[in-house]
């Protein structure tokens, strides 16, 4: 007798639905598996049999012949183990002829008939809902993330005996949709309030957020670096709805999604050490899942002392900060992921910390120059913002600020640039400033007659590359929004400019 199931495989961000088709024919007992399969997949033949026979179900002497299809496809994990189940119980007449007529299932299965969690629900039912599923099963540690979206069908299940019981009643829910809020979580315990001093580097912290431009600051030991960095993410904007579904779905398929938050409602902060492979950076595997590039999508990937990253690591960077996503080749396929991210990185400037403070110094030239090399001129020309992080004085620690600013009047002024960018962008792919293409750089950044002039002498000066002057452009752009200015000014032009200019003093 023959039967099938719907199930799904994940390749890098792509959902593809997997008939899982069982025959039951006569014959000498054999149990049978293909359709380019992993030893994963394959282990699923004595984890299926045993729970069902521990859950009092026997299997027929007969020959049982399981196909994933489509064939050509590798299929890796342990998700097909619950539809591979179902699949045999309806081909042997446990189950109703048409119970599993529209069922995607997903599912580990223990050797109890337990059903554990798998990774990648989110994207998957965004799929089932998309191909018209009428239900979808999965493990009930699951099911709060499959029940985010309306319009399907869906339910955790933890034994397999209450799956059977399940399709055997025929008593389906219409629409398990919960309409659960995707933002509005945008909570951190960090303020700017507790930093002393650095108006630059707070100053600089804002117009990249507000941009969303790269940004990297450089200073000795202790001066506060990773402490504002830290603080970062409590300016950040809060999430749309459409942005926390999307971060939600990166790390729903990297299994890093809370069991008892189904969404992520603040934007990612990742923070790597520096000891991290380029694999973990990109995302690594035969067929390769998120690494920490993707994992900051729509966030920030903070790296703290930059210099002590591998250099292959760091220039893994280069792709992804310009197109906005990281495209790995593999002998199984071409995989994209997503990566739009700020880039956020702090530095000392030089192995001890203390140049070019001759009388702290204890590095030898060419010391120096190999610290500082390791962040190659066309990774540095992606940095939209450069800023020193000097050390704090003693009257900055000890005295008391009138009125310290805090994150959430930071915050504010991000979020009125934010108004205006999506004013400006309305009806195109563009959301932030430094989004905007070099084509359409002279539409979107008018400048008047003493910005353009200030700019052009720069251009000569500081033999900028085309990038460096279209960065600049961007940069001012968000410059003169907090300012509330519809032209770029001199000013916006010369602060922009300056922020392209602390790099030249090291690595000169």
């Amino acid at each position: 007798m023959y039967n099938s199931v719907c199930s799904a495989a994940i390749r890098g961000m792509e959902v593809v639905p997997i008939r899982i088709e069982a025959d039951v024919s006569d014959g000498l007992p054999h149990f049978t598996m293909v359709g380019d399969l992993t030893a994963q997949v394959r282990e699923a033949e004595d984890r299926v049999k045993t729970a069902l026979k521990n859950i009092e179900i026997a299997l027929p002497p007969k020959r049982i012949t399981i196909n994933l299809a489509p064939a050509d496809l590798p299929k890796s994990g342990c998700r097909f183990d619950l539809p591979i189940a179902l699949v045999i119980l309806a081909a042997v007449g446990l189950l109703p002829e048409h119970a599993l007529e529209g069922v995607m299932a997903v599912g580990e299965l223990g050797l109890d008939g337990s059903i554990s969690r798998v990774t990648g629900v989110l994207p998957i039912a965004m799929r089932a809902r998309e191909e018209k599923i009428r239900l979808l099963l999965v493990p009930a540690e699951n099911e709060a993330e499959a029940r985010i979206l309306t319009g399907l069908a869906a339910v955790g299940v933890s034994t397999l005996p209450e799956a059977i019981a399940l399709l055997r009643s025929g008593e389906l829910p219409e629409d398990s949709g919960q309409h659960t809020p995707l933002s509005g979580l945008n909570e951190y315990r960090e303020d700017f309030s507790d930093i002393r001093g650095q108006e630059a580097a707070k100053r600089a912290a804002m117009i990249a957020v507000s941009g969303f431009h790269n940004l990297l600051l450089i200073g000795p030991p202790g001066s506060g670096k990773t402490m504002l960095a830290r603080r970062i993410p409590s300016i950040l904007p809060e999430l749309t709805a459409e942005e926390s579904l999307e971060i939600s779905q990166i790390y729903s398929i990297a299994g890093l999604l809370p069991p008892d938050r189904p969404f992520l409602g603040t934007r990612p902060f990742r923070s790597p050490h520096h000891t991290v492979s380029p694999q973990a950076l990109a995302g690594g595997g035969k067929i390769p899942s998120p690494g920490e590039i993707t994992l900051a999508h729509r966030g920030i990937l903070f790296l703290d002392e930059m210099p002590e990253f591998e250099r292959r690591s760091l220039e893994i960077l280069r792709q992804p900060l310009e197109d906005r996503e990281i495209t790995l080749s593999r002998a199984a396929g071409t995989f994209r992921f997503p990566a739009h991210f700020l880039l956020l990185a702090a530095m000392n400037p030089c192995p001890c910390g203390y140049y070019p403070d001759m009388n702290r110094c204890t590095c030898q030239s060419v010391d120096i120059a190999r610290y500082i090399g390791k962040i190659s001129k066309p990774l540095l020309d992606r940095i939209d913002l450069c800023v020193e992080s000097p050390e704090v004085s003693y009257e900055d620690l000890t005295g008391k600020e009138a009125s310290p600013v805090t994150s959430a009047a930071i915050r504010a002024r991000v979020e009125a640039v934010h108004a205006i960018e999506k004013e400006r962008f309305a009806g195109t792919s563009i959301r932030f400033n430094s989004e905007i293409p070099a084509s359409a750089v002279s539409s979107y950044c008018p400048m008047d007659s003493q910005a353009e002039l200030l700019l052009a002498r720069a251009f000569s000066a500081m033999k900028l590359s085309a990038r460096g002057y279209h960065r600049i452009i961007r940069v001012a752009r968000t410059i003169a929004d907090l300012d509330g200015s519809d032209r770029i000014r001199a000013p916006h032009i010369s602060e922009a400019i300056c922020y392209r200019t602390i790099d030249r003093k090291y690595w000169s």
